[in-house]
């Protein structure tokens, strides 16, 4: 009887391998997927060897058509037994030939149906997100668990534990499993994630329970990003690396029906005339500039990998343009100072546009001021202001299409603030000072201070100090008895206007005198 058992085995999986042979794989699966997908089968002692090879043959089956490796599907097999064991992890068959063969050499385990123990050998060996590492610790995560249905344990809170973890559930029952319990361990929706079959019946779900695991793995390997009105980029995960080939990129916009399209509303690029244009790409790129679209107009780009060594699918993107906007469509300031401002404009259109042109005045009748620049600059600072004024300034862009617009905003400079205010001397002893003030660090080159005997009439009897701009304060010593102290601001081409007091030392009283 087990040798019987041994021959049908031997020759479902010859008529399988004839079968992947001859059949490409099916439409959409091939490179579609990125994603580990681990198999719970139950091999107890409820399990009779037929049911075995049959799950086994229906798991060949199934995985057949999908793309294995690093960056694609990676597959684990766990059985259920008295001890559950691990048969191959994710990291061990990145090839079809490796996987198949894998399957082909698999081992009931006989004995009870350890569910509980299986999934938490699942939970913290194989499923864990940290185990894959890098980037695929973000990756979806899918488990399937096929079984007879026959006692499998309370798994509804271990299974509730791995959905919780971002672990997608899903159920292939052979007919004797329990609806309620199954229904509460998959994930939603449960008509795509739960089903019931008879063994010999299991090829009837190839294709769907295959659509509901591309479903969740479906990686997004082509996209579109920098969109503008008249170019965007096309982006996808390069599949031929380490392969010779090329990429063919083929894009125009959707057609609508009528010539091109066969009738209906089309998904593909129009083929009519010069509707559509064709790029080509080396094998070690990932990128390419889509130029010459129109605005406001949707799009749909294909990528057809092409290598001898392997075959790959057309892969398909729909994106619409962004709607002309013509700059200037916002003016923003900034920097603004007592006297300067800079003013920016936007969107930036050096390809549409020759010059901007921008015009201030003092509000309410000031003196018109010009200045244009060039198409690559989109701003300017203005000079020469009057602080504390409303200005009204026009930024205008002429268009090479000859259209010219517009845009203006008002803006307010600030008052100009003192370098440096409340000036303070305190007598230290019969001699010395402490000079005290409060100054703006910001655009100052450093303080100078002079100070000389108030009543004196001989030249020369001036004392100076220079101090970096982040001092505001000092002690003098050994000044005369009726001393005049001055600190003036330094700027980078002169000084400022100071502030000055004068000390008495001949009481204990201060005499204040302040000149600006």
């Amino acid at each position: 009887m087990e040798s019987r058992m041994l021959l049908t085995w031997m020759l479902l999986c010859l008529l399988l391998r004839l079968s992947a042979a001859q059949n490409p794989a099916p439409e959409g699966v091939l490179n579609c997927c990125e994603g580990d997908v681990l198999f719970l089968v139950d091999s107890s002692g409820s399990v009779s060897s037929y049911e075995h090879s049959r799950m086994l043959t229906f798991l060949s089956e199934l995985l057949l058509p999908f793309s294995l490796g690093e960056d694609q599907v990676r597959i684990g097999l766990l059985q259920v037994g008295t001890q559950p064991r691990v048969e191959f992890g994710f990291d061990v068959h990145g090839t079809q030939s490796g996987l198949q063969g894998a399957l082909r050499n698999v081992k009931p385990l006989r004995g009870d149906t350890n569910t509980v123990e299986a999934l938490e050998m699942a939970k913290k060996r194989v499923l864990r997100p940290g185990v894959a590492g890098g980037a695929r610790a973000e990756l979806p995560r899918v488990l399937v668990w096929l079984t007879d249905g026959v006692k499998p344990g309370d798994v509804i809170g271990p299974m509730a534990e791995l959905r919780k973890e971002g672990v997608a559930v899903l159920v292939v029952s052979t007919g004797h499993g329990n609806y309620q319990v199954l229904r509460q361990v998959v994930s939603l929706p449960v008509e795509n994630n739960l089903y019931f079959v008879d063994i010999d019946d299991m090829s009837i779900i190839t294709e769907d329970l295959r659509d509901a695991i591309i479903e969740i793995i479906r990686a997004e390997r082509i996209n579109v990003r920098d969109v503008a009105t008249n170019s965007a980029t096309l982006q996808w995960r390069p599949v031929l690396s380490g392969l010779t080939g090329y990429y063919e990129i083929r894009f125009g916009p959707v057609q609508t029906g009528g010539a091109g399209g066969g009738g209906g509303t089309g998904t593909s690029p129009s083929t009519g005339g010069s509707q559509y244009q064709r790029l080509t790409q080396s094998a070690d790129t990932s990128t390419a500039r889509l130029t010459g679209l129109k605005p406001d107009t949707t799009y749909t780009a294909t990528l057809t990998p092409e290598s001898n060594e392997q075959a790959f699918n057309t892969l398909s993107v729909t994106f619409t343009t962004k709607p002309e906007v013509m700059s200037p469509a916002v003016v923003t300031v900034s920097e603004s100072g007592p006297t300067s401002v800079r003013v920016s404009w936007g969107p930036f259109d050096a390809e549409t546009v020759t010059s901007y042109h921008i015009e201030y005045s003092a509000l309410p009748r000031g003196k018109l001021h010009a200045v244009t620049v060039g198409r690559t600059q989109n701003s300017t600072l203005l000079r020469d202001l009057q602080p504390d004024t409303t200005y009204l300034v026009t930024v205008s862009a002429r268009h090479t299409s000859g259209k010219e617009k517009a845009m203006s905003v008002k803006l307010c400079t600030p008052e100009v603030t003192p370098a440096l205010a409340d000036l303070q001397l305190t007598t230290v002893g019969s001699d010395s000072v402490q000079v005290d003030w409060k100054g703006s660090v910001a655009g100052l080159k450093g303080y100078w201070l002079t100070w000389e005997e108030q009543q004196s009439s001989v030249p020369g009897q001036r004392s100076s100090l220079y101090l970096p701009p982040d001092s505001l304060s000092t002690r003098l010593t050994h000044l005369p008895p009726s001393a005049r102290v001055c600190v003036s601001p330094i700027y980078r081409t002169a000084r400022g206007e100071g502030l000055c007091c004068t000390a008495q030392f001949h009481s204990n009283a201060l005499a204040y005198s302040y000149q600006s």
